[in-house]
């Protein structure tokens, strides 16, 4: 067919418009290729195990209790989040001194991005000590404590709660310490969930502060068995457990005398580490204005060792075997203090005023229970001694906490790339 356009307008580009009927030039083949390169496999990010340890903190409600106690009011650049960080970091890594806290936490320096932290300073960290308010910490330390209580308790189980303090020895190197008569320093009051193996308050005070005085502070929850020893002796703190559907089980004082007016039959005497010798209800025997209306069983028990007990409590359901043994549990308390006296820093402190005592001791707690919550998420079963070493040795490693006693993978992002990533490869199409 013959066209009527000139051989100029013939297939120009552009001109579509003028070529509709017009034959169409033959397309000419061009050979085309695509040249490719492997990349190298990316990493994918993963946060260290100091960061993954930090997470149960919630940072929103954090920044509101700094808020509400003004805790950024005398260190606007050094934060409370700052300061709690390097607090908890000389927790776990074992550094006892600030030169020491601040030489190796900025030895990471890359991970102070994902942190939220920055560079430390040991004059700005000491002022900080002594001035940041206490409560910030406490708060803290209060939030993680019901966490870790609802994650940690088993439902159907009978709530105990143990009371206990330990002293924190100062030396002569704190010159305002006072003296009680046995130590010059403070003392750690705790009240403990043996069930969940997590303490629920805890409270610094001076070491001429009587046990009782913390002890009467302490909210009664009806339906729980309180467990401490003959230093919580008094007779209206009793009567207000009693009162509010609560037991206790305690040691009883030689001084204070009692009368038995009913036996009760033992069914079963031995016990596991005790025997039982006597279980009677009782009536105080007072000479003075001294009254107390209630209830009272008096249990006398011989241990293995040969030493004799006398406990007393309100709990008239309960049988000698169970009160015996529910009061040897007081035992794990104990073994808590010598825990965080042994694999927590509240020996040597970063600063010597009574401030700074009082944020590392809380620190210290913090530090326990985010061990507790990452063994519990991450279904941890070793040692609780076994993960915090292991803790403090990987704490700026960025691998997963539920493998933290495993070797290292190879690649943790992707398999292992088959083909040499210098390797070329020419796709033809």
């Amino acid at each position: 067919m013959r066209s009527d356009l000139s051989p100029q307008a013939q297939g120009r580009p552009g001109n579509d418009s003028l070529c509709r009927g017009a034959c169409s030039a033959r397309p000419r083949q061009i050979g085309l290729f695509w040249l490719s390169r492997h990349r190298r496999p990316s990493m994918r990010y993963r946060d260290s195990i100091f960061g993954r340890l930090l997470e149960p903190i919630n940072r929103r409600q954090f920044q509101s209790t700094v808020d509400r106690l003004a805790g950024d009011a005398y260190d606007k650049s050094f934060k409370s989040w700052d300061h709690l960080i390097a607090l908890i970091y000389a927790q776990l890594s074992g550094s006892d001194s600030l030169r020491g806290v601040v030489a190796g936490f900025n030895a990471h320096s890359q991970h102070h991005y994902h942190l939220g932290a920055g560079q430390l300073s040991r004059s700005t960290l000491s002022d900080a000590n002594a001035r940041r308010p206490v409560g910030v910490f406490a708060q803290t330390f209060a939030t993680l404590s019901a966490m870790a209580s609802r994650q940690l308790r088993s439902e159907g189980t009978e709530m105990v709660r143990l009371i206990d303090a330990s002293p924190i020895p100062l030396g002569k190197v704190c010159s305002w310490a006072r003296w009680n008569g046995r130590i010059r320093g403070m003392k750690l009051h705790v009240v403990y969930d043996p069930k969940s193996d997590v303490p629920n308050c805890v409270e610094v005070t001076p070491a001429t502060v009587n046990d009782i005085e913390i002890g009467r502070q302490v909210p009664i929850q009806a339906d729980t068995t309180y467990v401490f020893d003959k230093g919580y002796c008094r007779f209206d703190w009793w009567q207000k457990i009693s009162d509010s559907k609560a037991f206790f089980i305690t040691r009883a004082k030689e001084r204070i005398r009692f009368r038995a007016f009913k036996h009760r039959p033992l069914r079963k005497r031995e016990g596991d580490g005790f025997k039982i010798l006597a279980d009677d209800e009782v009536k105080l025997i007072s000479k003075g204005d001294s009254r107390l209306p209630i209830p009272l069983r008096r249990i006398k028990l011989r241990r293995e060792n040969g030493g004799l007990i006398t406990l007393l409590t309100n709990d008239l359901t309960r049988t000698a075997i169970e009160i015996a043994a529910l009061y040897k549990t007081r035992w794990q308390i104990e073994l808590l203090f010598r825990w965080i006296k042994q694999h927590l820093d509240i020996r040597k402190f970063l600063g010597a005023n009574d401030n700074a005592i009082r944020l590392q001791v809380l620190a210290a707690m913090i530090a326990y229970l985010l061990l507790r919550i990452a063994a519990r998420a991450n279904c941890i079963k070793m040692l609780p001694l076994r993960l915090a070493e292991l803790v403090g040795q990987l704490l700026f490693t960025r691998r997963a906490l539920a493998t933290i006693d495993q070797p290292p993978p190879v690649n943790p992002s992707h398999r292992k790339c088959r083909t040499s990533p210098n390797q070329m490869e020419f796709c033809y199409g």
